[in-house]
């Protein structure tokens, strides 16, 4: 097929964009990857999928009696949240929602990849900020760039790639020091590291907060995620946001999933136990690794990472390279799974530093001090 030539071009900021790549992979390998669920979620949310009838796919899906049902859970407000497509949706709809032009979109970096991808869809102006070597959350770098410009402020906490955080008084603090602009903090990994600000929304005026069901609840493939904040903000992103972009089969899984919190309890302790156990192979190794609240490690490989990962995924273990990030040449992130899994990850890792180590290049390796 010969496709025919188009003078049609799209808008310059849409020519202008970022591309993301999703990493691909056999679902046949351990996939320590993309941060997901390893194991599975809730067996409760197959019998909500059984018991889906065909004629209820016919119907339109309703959000709010899910949303009053999740605000309950979450112990806020139905009128402070909605539940979207997934977090990026959340991000998505945000951003459209409040960045205009002459605006500026402030992120620390490295931070997640899809809120430079969606700001710069919008008229406004990302300004990034470099963390150190520590990965530590750059306060006062963050607190020195805030301009009368600065419109949304986004801080994943805890952070990906690195799996640092921003404690709740770092995060107060830029909320009153920019009270122009909105404080987006994206808790997508809150189950691992165990804190939130989730309590604070509607008494900070500029404070608004995503969470996904994703990673602890095992819903990637279900695309949910929520945005929440003030009702004054919430107006404008109602709004903007589809009505229906939250499907059916979505919605009446979601109830079973949030409700079963004896299983969610006891995949997060799994993870949480694995990340220690994991954290002292890389130890054995003298890999370098950052300290994480997250359901992932990032390690420091250097300038073997391209062949790190290659022989990872030879030998069945699917890791993530995240050289292309500010900051992070030669750092490869591993997400972390079961006990039982991630002690397999752990030979693997073994045998692919004795390949790399006898090949006569050694990756830099470094013990944090």
């Amino acid at each position: 097929m010969v496709e025919v030539q188009t003078r049609i071009a799209p808008r310059k900021r849409v020519a202008a964009m970022k591309e993301y790549y999703p990493p691909l992979g056999s679902r046949k390998a351990l996939r320590l990857d993309f941060n997901e669920n390893t194991l599975g979620c809730s067996p409760k949310v197959r019998e909500a999928l059984a018991a889906i009838t065909t004629g209820a796919l016919t119907m339109y899906p309703e959000r709010e009696p899910v949303e009053a049902v999740v605000a309950k859970n979450l112990g806020i407000d139905p009128s402070l949240m909605v539940l979207t497509n997934g977090v990026d949706e959340a991000i998505h709809v945000l951003f459209s929602s409040f960045l205009d032009e002459g605006d500026e979109l402030l992120l620390p970096v490295p931070t997640y990849t899809m809120y430079e991808v969606y700001a710069s869809a919008t008229d406004a102006k990302v300004v990034t900020v470099l963390a150190d070597d520590s990965l530590a959350f750059p306060q006062k770098q963050i607190l020195a760039a805030i301009t009368p410009r600065t419109k949304i402020i986004a801080v994943a906490n805890p952070n990906s790639p690195s799996g640092t955080v921003a404690t709740r008084e770092q995060l107060l603090e830029i909320a009153r020091r920019a009270p122009q602009a909105i404080l987006l903090v994206d808790e997508a990994y809150f189950h691992f590291y165990g804190e939130t600000v989730i309590d604070l929304l509607g008494t900070i005026p500029n404070l608004m907060l995503t969470r996904t069901f994703s990673k602890a609840y095992g819903l990637a493939g279900l695309r949910l995620g929520l945005l929440a904040g003030p009702v004054a903000l919430m107006q404008w992103v109602r709004r903007v946001l589809s009505p229906y972009s939250v499907n059916s089969v979505a919605l009446a899984c979601l109830p079973a999933a949030v409700e079963d919190t004896e299983y969610l309890s006891w995949y997060v302790g799994e993870v949480i136990a694995a990340r220690a156990e994991f954290a002292s192979a890389l130890d054995k190794e003298d890999i370098r690794h950052w300290p994480s609240q997250a359901n992932f490690i990032l390690t420091e490989i250097g300038a073997q990472h391209k062949e790190f990962v290659r022989l990872m995924s030879a030998a069945g273990i699917l890791v993530r390279d995240r050289s292309a990030d500010p900051g992070c040449e030669g750092r490869v992130r591993i997400t972390i799974g079961t006990r039982e899994q991630m002690k397999k990850a752990a030979a693997v890792l073994r045998g692919t530093m004795m390949v790399l180590r006898g090949a006569g290049t050694t990756p830099r390796t470094q013990k944090e001090s």
